[in-house]
């Protein structure tokens, strides 16, 4: 394909690599929702639902740096498309044939490896078609589409839940990945490393034992704890192999991820901003979903509702960030995106339980708001430090922080909702047989609630009041380890930032 034809098809490209984007954002929350009907149908236990939503983030985020190089390497239209395959074919087998939790979770895990495939696939192409003066307004345009597939997915796997089964939830994939795949062959280039260097298997391997063991661990450290010695093994497995791959990038001839790349300022602060602000959003959707619907008894699909503001505020924020930058400098509009986070964090620290929605509408909005001048600006900026040679595994890279900063977002910030909870809760009288359970757990504290409530028994009244209080201090308690999360994370972007990121002295090779 012609540069010509490129360029004139860019924001055709922009758009499916958009769509491409979506489906591995919903693949990474709709089952979510699914959880209670794949129970009930199944048999699944806690250990195998835990799984059923683990074993893709697991994977995805083991695998993104490799991936990522290989479509540098091999082309990354090929990954897209083969990733993209990947998850519909499983999707369609899923829907048709699975019987068993261990079915679901396998397919699952397949899922992440053609995800992993797919998402720097799509910011890559993004930043090789489009040239420097248009970039910002593209990776905005993508962080905008980044920003609505989480809410996207709890709306689309809700509906799908409560109007079919959870066998929908998988039929949902084929048909929009039918209609990416052939717009993708028919309108995509391929685009690869033209300097065909050896790739680093060793680096490979490395990457991928390292991420897979500290995101494994994070995963797991509030359910076994963390003090528990698989979490603390793992852990430190997990640190060790970073360790070793640092020192064997810096040796090889052909290294998969330059270790230089975090030498240049634009490149770190951008991962860094970028893995603080998911440990905000994603610990904060996390804990709202049992928000709304355990303590404000709204259904699934009504909860993903209340969370249209979030990308009402990403969206505009995260298209024109780019205009904001060239104005007052990339540092100064992460710095205030991040600041936004961290002042709706501090606002929500006073919400309780008969807070009227309109002031949780606003918190939402001003979450998106911050995460479209925070997101789409440090993108920019990581994509711009680098050679476009490498611009699968910077996206790579890009979307590692992503995952291991929500991952770890939701465990720690999950972990101080937990501690909390286990304080402020008061088991009431006579129900002392059931206290291990609804000190450990809110959804159980509910559910024997519930129950005690439907057999006429007043107290189950009282445990439910009783634990609705203490989460929802626990869950605004942790609102401001978030809040101080971001705000430092504003400090260091405002300091340490480049005003501006230069990606004709990098592609220059200087």
């Amino acid at each position: 394909m012609d540069p010509e034809t490129v360029h004139r098809r860019r924001w055709v490209i922009l758009g499916i690599m958009s769509l491409s984007l979506v489906i591995t954002l919903l693949n990474n929350v709709t089952v979510n929702v699914a959880l209670p009907e794949l129970s009930k149908d199944l048999g699944a236990d806690n250990t195998e639902l835990q799984w059923i939503m683990d074993a893709y983030v697991v994977v995805f985020g083991g695998l993104l740096l490799v991936m990522g190089a290989l479509g540098d390497r091999f082309g990354r239209r090929h990954a897209l498309l083969l990733g993209l395959a990947i998850v519909g074919l499983v999707s369609a087998l899923t829907a048709q044939y699975a019987t068993t939790s261990e079915q679901v979770i396998s397919a699952r895990a397949m899922m992440g490896l053609g995800a992993a495939l797919v998402m720097p696939a799509t910011l890559s192409v993004i930043v090789v078609v489009f040239p420097p003066d248009e970039r910002g307004k593209a990776v905005g345009v993508w962080v905008g589409m980044a920003g609505v597939g989480a809410p996207i997915g709890l709306l689309v796997g809700g509906w799908a839940v409560e109007s079919f089964d959870w066998r929908a939830v998988f039929w949902i994939n084929p048909p929009i990945i039918a209609v990416a795949m052939l717009l993708t062959v028919l309108l995509v280039p391929n685009s690869r490393d033209e300097q065909e260097r050896p790739m680093d298997p060793v680096g490979a391997a490395l990457s991928v034992a390292a991420l897979g063991s500290i995101l494994y661990a994070i995963i797991e450290g509030p359910s076994l704890g963390w003090g528990s010695k698989e979490v603390m093994g793992l852990g430190a497995l997990g640190l060790m192999l970073t360790v070793v791959f640092v020192r064997w990038e810096r040796r090889a001839d052909y290294p998969m991820l330059p270790i230089e790349f975090f030498l240049n300022r634009g490149f770190t602060l951008g991962l860094v901003a970028i893995s603080l602000a998911f440990f905000v959003m994603f610990s904060f959707m996390f804990t709202q979903m049992l928000h709304f619907q355990l303590v404000r008894g709204h259904s699934a699909f009504d909860a993903a509702l209340r969370f249209l503001p979030l990308p009402l505020g990403l969206m505009p924020m995260a298209a024109n960030s780019d205009r904001f930058c060239e104005r007052f400098g990339s540092n100064n509009v992460v710095a205030f995106g991040l600041a936004l986070i961290g002042a709706a964090m501090m606002i929500f620290t006073t919400v309780d339980s008969n807070t009227e929605y309109v002031l949780l509408a606003l918190i939402f909005f001003l979450i998106g708001m911050g995460m479209g001048l925070t997101m789409a600006p440090s993108t920019t900026m990581v994509m711009d430090s680098i050679p476009h040679d490498k611009a699968g595994v910077g996206s790579a890279t890009n979307d590692a922080s992503r995952e291991v900063g929500g991952a770890f977002g939701i465990a720690i910030v999950g972990s101080a909702v937990n501690e909390i909870y286990q304080r402020k809760m008061v088991v009431p009288e006579g129900l002392e047989v059931h206290s291990g359970i609804v000190l450990e757990s809110f959804p159980a504290a509910m559910q024997i609630g519930a129950d005690l409530l439907s057999q006429g028994n007043a107290v189950g009244l009282e445990l439910m009041e009783n634990a609705k209080f203490a989460f929802v201090e626990g869950m605004t308690g942790a609102a401001a380890v978030s809040a101080l999360v971001a705000i430092i994370n504003a400090i260091l972007v405002k300091l340490y930032m480049p005003r501006r990121s230069i990606p004709d002295v990098v592609e220059d090779g200087v």
